[in-house]
This record gives C-alpha cells, sequence and structure tokens, in this order.
C-alpha cells in the first residue's frame, strides 16, 4: 500500500519532508480549526453592526496598507530576530490578537484597529516562507507549496461547524464564538511550530551579519536587493502574478459573501457550504491535476488557471437568485473557481521561489509584498464603490484583472523565447 501511495508525487514529499518544512507543513492544517471557520461570514458579520459596503471596502484597504507598511519592514525585522523568532511574536501580534478584538467587536472602529494588527501578518508570510523553503530541496518546491495550500483547504472538512453555530445561535453570537475559538487554536500552532522548529542555516548568517548594524543601515541595504529585483525579469513577471492574483483574491475573500447572500439570496446557515466544496475541490485538483505541473513548465498552467478563475467569475455574475438554476451555476461556477484559484496560487509561490535570489530572499519578499500590497490598497475602496453601485462590479474588475495576467505571461513567455533562440 506505502508503495502504490509513494507514486504519487505529492504523497512522496509529504513522507520525505523533515526539519523546518515538515514543521511547517504539518502544523497547517490547524488554520482549518480556527480563523479559517470564521471567513466564510467575516464580511457578512461586519454588516451585521450597520456597517455599509463602502466602509467594508474601506476596512479592507486600511487592512493592505497596513500590510504594505510591514512588509517593507519586514526584511530588516526577519534578518534582526531570525525567521523562527519573528514567526512566533508576529503571528500572535497578527492573528490571535485582532481574533480576540474581531470576538468583541461593537463596530466600524473595532475593525479598524483589528485590520491594522493583522496588517503585521506580512511579517510572518515572509519569515514563515523563509522558515519553510531555505532548508527545503529546491527539486520540490512547487508540491511542497501544494501541499500548504492543501492544508489551508482542509478548512472545509469543518465548515459544518460554523454552519450549525449560526443556524442555532444566530450570525453574530455564533462569530464571537468561532473567534474565540481561533484565538485558543491559533496561539497553540504558534507555540508547537516554534518548538518543533529551528533557525534556518541562512537565517543564522542574516543574524550574524546584521547584529551590530542599525535599523536604519539595514533598510538603507534594501538597495542592493532593489537592484536584483529590477535587472531579474523573472522577479518582475512573479511579482505582476503576484500583485494581480493578490488583489483578485481580496476582491473574492470580500465581495463573495456580499453577492451570495444580498444578490443571489443564499440563506446565511447555507454559506460555508459553498466554500466548503470549492475546498474540497481544490484538494482533488492538487492530486489529480496540479501535480501534475512541471516546475520548469509553467506557462500553459498559468494560462489555464487565469482562463478557469475568467469563467467562474462569468458564472457567479449571471446568477440573478436561488432555485434550482441558481445553485447548479453557483456550483459549477465555484468549480472553475476553485481549479483556478488552486493553479494560480500554487504558481504564484513558486515563481518567487524560483526566481528570488536565495541569499537576499527575505529582503526581496520584503520588497516583493511591499509592491504587492502598495498597488493592491486601493482595491479593497474601489471594490466598496463599485459594489455599492451593483454587486456583479467587484467581480467584473476581477475579470479585466485575470484577462491582464493573461497578457502578461503571453509577453514574457514570448520574451524569454526570443531571448533563447
Amino acid at each position: 500500500m506505502k508503495n502504490v501511495l509513494m507514486k504519487n508525487k505529492l504523497l512522496r514529499t509529504l513522507f520525505e519532508l523533515r526539519g523546518n518544512p515538515r514543521a511547517c507543513v504539518y502544523t497547517e492544517p490547524m488554520w482549518g480549526l480556527s480563523i479559517n471557520l470564521c471567513l466564510p461570514y467575516a464580511t457578512v458579520y461586519m454588516l451585521t453592526f450597520g456597517m455599509n459596503d463602502v466602509q467594508v471596502g474601506i476596512v479592507s484597504s486600511i487592512y493592505m496598507f497596513s500590510q504594505m507598511i510591514f512588509a517593507f519592514l519586514s526584511g530588516a525585522i526577519i534578518d534582526k530576530m531570525g525567521r523562527r523568532k519573528s514567526t512566533a511574536v508576529f503571528d500572535f501580534l497578527s492573528w490571535s490578537l485582532p481574533c480576540l478584538i474581531w470576538a468583541f467587536s461593537q463596530g466600524f472602529w473595532f475593525f479598524v484597529v483589528a485590520a491594522l494588527l493583522n496588517g503585521m501578518m506580512k511579517i510572518p508570510t515572509v519569515s514563515w516562507d523563509c522558515l519553510l523553503i531555505e532548508d527545503a530541496p529546491k527539486d520540490k518546491i512547487t508540491s511542497i507549496y501544494s501541499w500548504v495550500i492543501i492544508s489551508g483547504n482542509l478548512s472545509a472538512l469543518f465548515a459544518p461547524i460554523s454552519s450549525i453555530l449560526v443556524a442555532r445561535l444566530t450570525l453574530a453570537p455564533a462569530i464571537r464564538i468561532l473567534y474565540i475559538n481561533a484565538f485558543i487554536i491559533m496561539t497553540a500552532k504558534i507555540l508547537i511550530l516554534y518548538k518543533f522548529s529551528t533557525e534556518t542555516a541562512v537565517g543564522r548568517i542574516r543574524q550574524k551579519e546584521s547584529r551590530n548594524l542599525s535599523w536604519g543601515e539595514m533598510l538603507v541595504g534594501y538597495k542592493s536587493a532593489l537592484r536584483k529585483i529590477t535587472t531579474s525579469q523573472g522577479t518582475i513577471f512573479a511579482i505582476i502574478i503576484s500583485i494581480l492574483v493578490e488583489v483578485v483574491a481580496m476582491l473574492g475573500m470580500t465581495f463573495w459573501q456580499i453577492i451570495a447572500s444580498r444578490r443571489i439570496g443564499v440563506p446565511e446557515p447555507l454559506l460555508p457550504i459553498f466554500p466548503m466544496a470549492r475546498s474540497i475541490l481544490s484538494i482533488v485538483l492538487f492530486f489529480t491535476v496540479i501535480s501534475r505541473i512541471k516546475q520548469s513548465r509553467l506557462k500553459w498552467p498559468l494560462y489555464g488557471g487565469f482562463f478557469s478563475s475568467i469563467v467562474g467569475c462569468i458564472l457567479l455574475i449571471s446568477i440573478t437568485q436561488t432555485g434550482v438554476l441558481g445553485y447548479v451555476l453557483l456550483s459549477v461556477s465555484l468549480v472553475f473557481e476553485a481549479l483556478g484559484v488552486a493553479v494560480l496560487s500554487t504558481l504564484r509561490e513558486s515563481l518567487v521561489a524560483i526566481h528570488v535570489d536565495p541569499e537576499e530572499r527575505s529582503v526581496i519578499m520584503a520588497l516583493l509584498q511591499t509592491t504587492v500590497m502598495m498597488v493592491s490598497v486601493p482595491f479593497g475602496y474601489i471594490g466598496g464603490l463599485l459594489s455599492n453601485i451593483s454587486r456583479i462590479l467587484p467581480f467584473v474588475l476581477s475579470i479585466a484583472l485575470l484577462l491582464v495576467g493573461m497578457l502578461v505571461t503571453a509577453l514574457f513567455y514570448r520574451r524569454s523565447f526570443v531571448q533563447n533562440n
């Protein structure tokens, strides 16, 4: 039986993981029992406090702005503190603490404060990524990122918990309980990861090099990393793809719940069922489709991811009400969305890992995340304005951005083909 399982590239990678990659991947499913139980209701939860679509968009933009600031600072902070310690400290400040604020929220300003703190997550995003990859075998990067995303999708198995609580307690009390649960589970995850991980080899070197440097001197050191970014077409391409995928994901996460409940008419207790189905589909797709993607050939998978996401958006905005046809179209749209999100999320991370200089990974990742957030910041507010006009418009914007992604992919690989011939 084990020999049969080991023939699958993804399963083989999971069994062969050791050290930091193993600690990172094996603790990742705890997201499913914590914050991911709250996400299907996060936006609708805001609306229960009397907030409108524009205010929801403003909170989203504040969150993106906070991410931009902390993404810029993350490289220096991570090199000073180390990958392991900065992951633990800032995971607590950016996830555990905001969960308590959300749990006891009373309105708009509570969500603003939580968004500002939650934006600090860009520091552990970079440090955790370094912890995951820096000591990992380079030929397994795409498979490792696949497991990270699969782990996130395992939250689908626990989605009925949210539905049952909301059905029995109504929305606001149920989500308050789920946020308190998220605080407990996330804090446990932080402690477990810290215990079973070690500082990476590159991390120890960077800590030693930065020990006697001031913060100002470390930020000045960003210049060399910036030079490496601007002279690498592959890194620039990875940044553009990351920006487009980030904005589309943010629009989907923020406004899918609103269009499903307020335009289509999906009952609130049923809202988590559709993300659950999408997550299960994503897991299946990882083992049947994405595991076959070759790390050296990403062009056509990128096209497929963009195209699938576009079809998902078109089907979603075509639905005007519930009913047999409405639920069928919503289900089909989730199939295409699941495929698109799974492919683009994996390839986005793989492109960055492949093209980023490993010696300055933390600083380059910091600048990359800063750029992504800087461009993404206005889109939360823009999405709110568009949604206030019509609930379909945020998804029309997503379609336009996905088409841009296909164009950029075509230009990059055409230029690479010309240079290689």
